[in-house]
């Protein structure tokens, strides 16, 4: 039995309906895995393949889809299966037919928005997530704490240091971003956020608008509870939402009033993140945010 034949039957069986017997073509699903459309009865599924090291990630993804599917707010991919078949981890999700974010017009933002704001009104008592899970390809760490300026100074920004670390930045650089780690709850002095339902990895390639209804749509998250400033922030980090977006936030939950002096740390955790993945120029835009960071304190 060829892959091919191997995951249909496995797709077929879980997903409750026939699909054909090879994929219809591949798609743009990310940098990471290889992705798929494959037709069925009832609907076509988009289907992340992997190697099968990959299923323990896959399963986690689909958990955070799941989380956020049952906050009620905005509308994911309902996730059909996950586990194995072929040698490979697979992630079948349902398939949505989406216009791109970037060529929206303003009122698909402005719903995203307000949507985004119903989600982050699903709270835990501490922050983090009941498993790790990954950002990229980089692995996540979400065990849970009381404490939200350690939970970010230790699992989020001293984590993505040490791999930095590891991975050739400069040690004066990681030494100067740990020392912006000890002293970053001064940014906390006077604000205490409540662990919100994050997406976790929200920029403009991670959200649509679905075909016909127009409704936004997001996806490939990497769910946890923290500061609901994290997925704010991201969204200015690489574009992709205008005026429209931030204003409707704004109007439905607005944002603490000293929350763009925090737009920089929490930015740090995803430029280190790249610098990780992909090395290149993310070094230097990080040297300069944690310059940027400590000059706050006259560092």
């Amino acid at each position: 039995m060829t892959a091919g034949v191997a995951i249909s039957t496995w797709l077929s069986r879980n997903a409750g309906r026939p699909f054909a017997a090879m994929p219809a073509t591949a798609v743009t699903g990310g940098s990471i895995h290889r992705c798929v459309r494959w037709h069925g009865e009832g609907g076509d599924a988009f289907v992340k393949v992997a190697g099968a090291d990959s299923l323990s990630e896959f399963e986690a993804e689909a958990e955070g889809l799941q989380a956020l599917a049952a906050a009620g707010a905005l509308r994911v991919p309902a996730v059909l299966a996950v586990g194995e078949a072929g040698g490979h981890a697979l992630l079948a999700l349902e398939w949505l037919e989406l216009e791109p974010a970037a060529g929206s017009d303003g009122a698909p933002q402005a719903q995203l928005a307000e949507r985004l704001a119903m989600q982050h009104r699903m709270t835990a008592p501490r922050c983090g997530w009941h498993r790790d899970n990954t950002i990229g390809a980089t692995p996540q760490l979400n065990a849970w704490d009381d404490d939200w300026v350690r939970f970010f100074r230790e699992r989020r920004l001293g984590f993505q240091l040490d791999l930095a670390g590891a991975n050739g930045l400069d040690s004066n650089v990681v030494e100067r971003g740990r020392e912006l780690g000890e002293r970053c709850g001064a940014f906390f002095s006077s604000y205490r956020p409540v662990p919100s339902l994050l997406h976790g990895d929200l920029w403009g390639g991670n959200w649509g608008v679905v075909s016909g209804s127009r409704e936004p749509a997001i996806f490939d998250p990497a769910v946890y509870y923290g500061d609901r400033e994290t997925d704010i922030a991201m969204t200015r980090l690489f574009g992709g939402f205008g005026p429209r977006f931030y204003a409707a936030y704004q109007a439905t939950w607005p944002l603490d009033q000293a929350a763009g002096t925090r737009r920089t740390l929490y930015n740090l955790y995803h430029v280190l993140n790249h610098f990780n993945l992909f090395g290149g120029g993310y070094g230097r835009q990080a040297e300069g945010m944690i310059d940027k960071l400590l000059a706050e304190f006259g560092a």
